[in-house]
């Protein structure tokens, strides 16, 4: 019953909730640019704040700062990945609740209901943000959830992926390898479940946080990393991929623009909240 209110994207991920951790846990190049992510939010993330979480899935980046003391709410708009999430997060003293992206500015106000306090910061990993295709919304809703000056670091896809071209390229998938250069929603498939997504530009997303946000600088994530699409192959050869997350690590700054996906971290500005 409540699958039919779902959206098409987050119900394509809902049906992949069981087996996501299995399916995705084994792959090198998922590592290497989740522990590029975690080693930014730790420099970035108050310690022992409290951190929203959005598009959230089943935990992995949540359970790991909850065990580094910070206490985290984790959102997503699919059911059974919360439900996941929440078997791992309880009994770290942290939570998952239903909450699509877009639906930022409703749970503001479940949240304040409940407990009145603001978040000392928030995150989102690995793209959500890419399954919807209108952010103003998203900024609105960090907006009322985040105190004056707390980072917010949003993970999104690159829209110019040297790596995707050549691996696409090179899987015999021309088509596919210029997919972020189109605008508007693009088709996409996970688990035999049809859905889009929008690849944003950096003027779309700075015109979506503004002015409750400013933008303080952009990382690369998986620059000479290659993208998921290379796996299983780029598991098999480990040398080689941790000398490419050397190289990112080195050039995460300046050539950010051509990663894999981009981590925008944005700092709230003291403009009152819509």
């Amino acid at each position: 019953m409540i699958n039919q209110q779902l959206s098409p994207a987050v119900k394509a991920f809902d049906a992949m909730a069981p087996v996501f951790d299995a399916r995705f846990g084994e792959w090198l190049s998922v590592d290497a640019q989740r522990d590029a992510v975690r080693r930014t939010l730790l420099a970035a993330l108050p310690p022992r704040g409290r951190i929203l979480e959005i598009g959230g899935g089943t935990g992995e980046d949540a359970m790991w700062l909850a065990k580094r003391g910070f206490d985290i709410t984790l959102t997503d708009g699919s059911p059974a990945m919360v439900a996941r999430a929440q078997e791992k997060l309880s009994i770290l003293g942290s939570r998952a609740a239903v909450a699509p992206a877009e639906e930022l500015e409703a749970f503001a106000e479940r949240h304040f209901s409940l407990n009145g306090a603001l978040f000392d910061g928030a995150f989102s990993n690995f793209a959500p943000l890419n399954c919807v295709e209108d952010l103003k919304p998203v900024g609105r809703g960090l907006a009322k959830l985040l105190r004056p000056g707390a980072p917010a670091l949003l993970v999104l896809f690159g829209t110019v992926a040297p790596g995707e071209m050549l691996v696409e390229t090179l899987r015999g998938r021309p088509r596919q390898s210029l997919r972020r250069f189109r605008s508007g929603p693009v088709p996409a498939r996970l688990g035999g479940q049809a859905f889009t997504v929008t690849y944003h530009r950096r003027a779309a997303l700075r015109a979506a946080m503004q002015p409750w946000f400013r933008l303080v600088k952009t990382v690369g994530i998986g620059i000479f990393v290659p993208p998921s699409a290379a796996e299983p192959w780029i598991s098999r050869h480990g040398r080689l991929l941790r000398s490419l997350a050397t190289l990112d690590r080195f050039s995460e700054r300046v050539l950010a623009r051509f990663a894999d996906h981009i981590l925008y971290h944005f700092e709230r500005t003291d403009v009152a909240a819509p």
